[in-house]
């Protein structure tokens, strides 16, 4: 079962009561105050896990709650801290919390922990307001509560090449043909209900992931067909291969509503590189008309393939290896300028 977004509520526990004691001890007379501090409570913290991908497990369960602290003893024990809760979560699934739905970070494999819920404080107890004035204080402090949140955990597969196009466009077809998949595959529209990824072999021991998103009709960042509900993925791929059948009744104004409904749902789309695939190229037999072609003057490349015969694969999947090891380099330069992404590191 596909889950890609879940809304959990986390709450931090309590932290523990300063204690009020006094020094009771043989030869030392007016031993003074002696009561501890109560400890931190523990907090929820959500660790990015690269072996996860899916949110299932918490589309069972909505609250979580970290350990609350013990309170302070005397002869100045502390109280014991909460434990905390570690929750493991796919590495890129965007936290927003509260009702202002703002994010609360991007969980990355080697970064730092973000989001979750911090766990109270611990009070002071009578010997910590002890002063040369004041030698036997009766004050204490009690703990303070955990930090309670509601948090809508959504996921952004990651995959090297997106593919995007209309329903019946030939996206799952192409999976399945380059890809150990098995995507659904039907005469009628909308037969990719969820994303499907596979990997794509190539000699020398390369590979890429490739996925396919279900099929954008016009009005899709408005809702319509399958609306917004996957468009996200598309977000986290390095490079899209925008699919346009050669039988199209018009394949100039299908790729212009492609590149149209990416950049209406988020204009940061419309800056991830692309190329297009002109699909079906065993529907257009050699000589019954001239080669079709769309004019994409921001696409890196224009390729004629059909996944049926297997016709011009070979020199379209190079040239998306090629580009992904483009992508990925260029990553990797921005990840050592700015290893952990924009924010603070948060820590319980």
């Amino acid at each position: 079962m596909f889950v890609d977004v879940a809304r959990i509520h986390v709450t931090g526990g309590a932290g523990g009561a300063g204690a009020v004691a006094i020094r009771r001890e043989k030869g030392v007379p007016r031993g003074g105050p002696a009561g501890g501090r109560g400890g931190n409570g523990g907090g929820v913290i959500l660790v990015a896990d690269r072996r996860l991908d899916t949110l299932l497990d918490y589309s069972y369960r909505e609250h979580y709650k970290a350990g609350r602290a013990g309170h302070g003893e005397g002869k100045k024990r502390d109280g014991a801290s909460g434990e905390d809760l570690r929750r493991p979560g796919p590495g890129g699934p965007l936290g927003r919390a509260g009702e202002s739905g703002e994010p609360s970070g991007l969980l990355r494999v080697a970064g730092p922990y973000r989001g979750g819920a911090r766990g109270g404080r611990g009070g002071r107890g009578n010997a910590s307001f002890a002063s040369p004035t004041r030698q036997t204080p009766r004050e204490w402090e009690p703990g303070e509560w955990g930090e309670e949140r509601h948090i809508e955990l959504e996921l952004k597969l990651i995959a090297d090449v997106g593919l995007v196009g209309e329903p019946n466009a030939g996206k799952s077809t192409l999976l399945a043909r380059v890809t150990a998949a098995k995507p659904r595959i039907a005469e009628y529209p909308f037969s990719t209900l969820t994303p499907n990824l596979g990997v794509v072999g190539l000699s020398g021991h390369r590979s890429f992931v490739m996925a396919d998103i279900p099929g954008i009709i016009e009005g899709a960042h408005e809702g319509r067909g399958l609306g917004t509900q996957f468009l996200r993925h598309i977000e986290r791929t390095r490079t899209l291969a925008l699919l346009v059948p050669v039988d199209d009744e018009d394949p100039q104004a299908t790729y212009d509503l492609l590149r149209e409904e990416l950049r209406a749902h988020d204009a940061a789309l419309a800056g991830i590189s692309h190329c297009v695939l002109l699909t079906k190229a065993d529907l257009n037999p050699a000589g019954a008309r001239p080669p079709v072609s769309v004019d994409a003057p921001g696409s890196w490349g224009q390729f004629t393939i059909s996944a049926v015969t297997g016709a011009g694969l070979d020199g379209a999947l190079e040239g998306l290896w090629a580009r992904v090891q483009r992508e990925k380099e260029a990553a990797e330069g921005d990840a050592e300028a700015d290893p952990f992404g924009s924010g603070e590191a948060w820590h319980p």
